[in-house]
């Protein structure tokens, strides 16, 4: 996402950019109109432990923001830009949108709240709770619209106005405690239905106010300075003051009154109109910080091109970039909140919401730590990966603990957006955690590989096949794709002849062009690219060097030729690999003009010449049935005799060769003189013959290859196999 601020757009600091709309966030509707409910069911000792857990989680994913906003330059969308810049952009994406929706219903919650207020404050406006509720919304659109500069600097005397409301309260409040009203409301008296979990899905809305300066990342001088002090300080402060109307509560008001009256901070204040004063402002501030925080999401998540149809958001208006047009999105969306009309069902769905959220994002900090990757130097050094973990897991537990229908459906609906992001393919313009912690994953597999002792048992195909990597040998690589099966490697061998030195740049445009085609071709497949004098030497070097540790080529795979002036190189490659300990494939294809990802009809022919092939070659043919499109396809294993002296003995060696090696065959023995005839006759309708062939240990002319020639003429797609002797297929 590119930075497309002007340079004379407005900037804030610590404390106007992150402590004061966190705190005024937090400092909300919850406590002046809900807090003395959960008091009242929870008693003051489970209030201030469902307080504390509340911080807790919220402490938890703070350090976790800190430790990421100070590791990156932190640009508009707050906790979106931080998890998309982690963990990439399907779940970048898919949280930016849950983020959204939970900012702007967060805007209805609080103007509900208002407005509950203000009936209570004048009875003469009870009734038009939904109309009042609509022109208060409205008033708080308009707010935002102008600008967040103007309302930044509202919110100073918001904060001012709601810290006199606390002293009052604290104040009143005192002069109300009893010892009584404390032993009476210490302990918990839950209606029925109700508990713990619900007292704190009640609250916790009020502890989510943390992000509203992290929200507003876009417009903040120095993020990665300010978001880690103004929210935990924020966290701080806020949470002392919770825990002193835990205990104020609790002393100063008998249990029914905590239960029925939702203006009992007001009544147990030193001054009413404060109280009023304060929850006006709490509740308005916290919509207007929620209501800047929103749009600002959306239009983060709109610059990035995530989803097309939300990139009429990405447009900035005015010399600051205002996103109204979000803004407009934003407040339509609140408006759908206030319709359902009542805080109680807002306040649970909205917890589901920003938990998820914060999941999502201490499962960042942890994908990061736990990376390994050199990038990742927070400036903030108190957050560790299992603290982010721990976090992770916490929110996880708490959504499932509140109510596991709702975070069934939460869930869900994450992995639908992941997925059809996933689907979308879409390219970033920016990098992830997922290559850093992909390379740590697949380090510390190529140690404990190394360190196994091999055995055949865990043989695998690991296939180095030369030539394959243009459009006229695609049929090489479609078939060594097969081979290689979902649990092998294939590498796309290619061999530069000249000087290295000489040849350099034209390696890089070779190697440019290999990793596009296997990516076209969707090969799943490694480049592996040498420069040599000659063929012979260019493939000793691929040979040698192509892989690391235990994952290197056992078997190179060869496409025949039939040029006169190559067959020379062609016989000294084939001598050299074999002499280098590695199984050699030769394919002879048939080539037509259908799709070659397609496979031929017909069956697997496997002729039987003995353990020494033959072992490796019933393995392929069983790796290639495997394959998409070949699974219907049936192996038969054939052998030859001279005469019908064994034939049976022969037959029942096969059939217990294939029940041995637990690969079931058709078997079938054939009585003839002429093999090449037999091979021909018997051969003709299958969609692949697999033979085996010895390598000379010396040139011994080209005669070798001329059986070869012989061997697979006239037939159709054939594998030609010579085996290194290391697997067993009883293993």
């Amino acid at each position: 996402m590119a930075d497309t601020s002007p340079a004379t757009k407005v900037r804030f600091g610590t404390l106007g950019g992150v402590f004061t709309p966190c705190t005024l966030t937090i400092l909300g509707v919850i406590m002046f109109l809900r807090f003395g409910q959960v008091v009242g069911n929870a008693g003051i000792w489970h209030a201030m432990t469902i307080v504390l857990a509340a911080k807790a989680i919220t402490t938890i994913t703070a350090l976790s923001l800190s430790a990421i906003a100070t590791n990156t330059r932190v640009k508009g969308g707050g906790a979106y830009y931080l998890i998309s810049r982690s963990l990439g952009v399907e779940f970048g994406g898919s949280i930016g949108i849950v983020f959204f929706l939970s900012q702007a219903l967060s805007v209805a919650m609080y103007v509900i709240g208002f407005t509950e207020a203000l009936t209570a404050t004048f009875p003469g406006l009870a009734g038009h709770d939904r109309g009042l509720s609509t022109l208060v919304n409205l008033a708080v659109f308009v707010c935002v619209y102008i600008g967040a500069g103007w309302t930044i600097k509202l919110q100073y005397g918001i904060l001012a106005a709601l810290l006199a409301s606390i002293v009052a309260f604290f104040a009143g409040a005192l002069e109300h405690a009893s010892l009584a009203h404390l032993e009476a409301n210490w302990q918990p008296e839950y209606p029925a239905g109700q508990g713990w979990l619900t007292m704190f899905a009640l609250f916790f809305p009020a502890a989510t106010g943390i992000m509203a300066g992290a929200n507003m990342s876009g417009d903040l001088a120095d993020p990665g300075k300010s978001i880690p002090r103004g929210t935990l300080l924020a966290i701080v402060f806020t949470g002392a003051i919770y825990l002193g109307f835990s205990v104020l509560l609790g002393a100063g008001a008998p249990r029914e009154v905590l239960h029925g009256n939702p203006m009992v901070v007001r009544d147990l204040a030193l001054s009413d109109v404060l109280i009023t004063v304060g929850v006006f402002a709490a509740t308005l501030s916290s919509a207007l910080g929620s209501m800047m925080g929103a749009p600002r999401i959306l239009q983060a998540l709109a610059r990035d091109r995530v989803f097309p149809f939300l990139n009429v958001f990405a447009k900035g208006s005015g010399k600051n970039l205002e996103p109204r047009i979000a803004t407009v999105l934003s407040f339509a969306i609140a408006e759908g909140g206030i319709l359902l009309g009542n805080l109680d069902a807002v306040a649970p769905i909205i917890t589901m919401f920003f938990m998820i959220t914060y999941g999502a994002l201490n499962l960042a900090t942890f994908t990061e730590a736990v990376s390994g990757n050199p990038s990742y130097r927070p400036t903030f050094r108190w957050c560790h990966w299992s603290v982010a973990l721990i976090g992770a897991l916490g929110c996880l537990s708490a959504m499932i603990l509140i109510d596991a229908v709702w975070a069934a459906v939460a869930i869900v609906v994450m992995a639908l957006l992941y997925e059809y992001l996933q689907r979308q393919d879409i390219q970033a313009n920016f990098a992830d955690v997922h290559g850093g912690a992909a390379f740590e994953r697949a380090r510390r597999n190529l140690i404990t590989l190394e360190e196994q002792r091999y055995h055949p048992k865990n043989w695998r195909p690991a296939i180095l096949v030369l030539g394959a990597g243009n459009e006229e040998r695609l049929h090489l690589a479609v078939y060594t794709r097969w081979l290689a099966g979902p649990r092998g490697l294939l590498f796309l061998g290619h061999v530069i002849q000249g000087s290295p030195v000489a040849l350099l740049e034209r390696q890089r445009n070779q190697q440019r062009l290999l990793r596009k085609f296997i990516a076209e071709h969707e090969l799943e497949a490694f480049p592996a690219i040498t420069v040599a004098p000659g063929l012979t030497e260019g493939v000793v070097a691929l040979v040698q060097c192509c892989g690391i540790g235990a994952l290197r080529p056992n078997m190179v795979v060869l496409g025949w030729s039939d040029d006169p002036e190559r067959r020379k190189d062609f016989a000294a490659a084939i001598r050299v690999i074999h002499k280098l300990g590695r199984s050699i494939g030769i394919l002879r294809v048939v080539e037509d003009e259908s799709d070659p990802w397609i496979a031929p009809a017909g069956t697997i022919d496997l002729w039987w010449r003995g353990e020494g092939n033959g072992a490796l070659m019933l393995l392929l043919a069983h790796l290639l049935r495997q394959s998409q499109g070949w699974d219907e396809a049936e192996i038969r294993l054939l052998r030859l005799l001279p005469n019908d002296k064994g034939r049976a003995d022969t037959l029942e060696h096969l059939e217990d060769l294939s029940k041995e090696a637990r690969i079931p065959a058709d078997c079938e023995v054939f009585v003839a003189d002429d093999f090449f005839a037999t091979l021909r006759r018997e051969s003709a309708g299958a969609a692949l013959v697999v033979l085996g062939f010895a390598v000379p240990e010396e040139d011994d002319g080209g005669a070798y290859l001329d059986r070869l020639d012989q061997m697979s003429r006239d037939l159709p797609n054939v594998l030609l196999v010579s085996s290194a002797g290391d697997m067993n297929l009883q293993a």
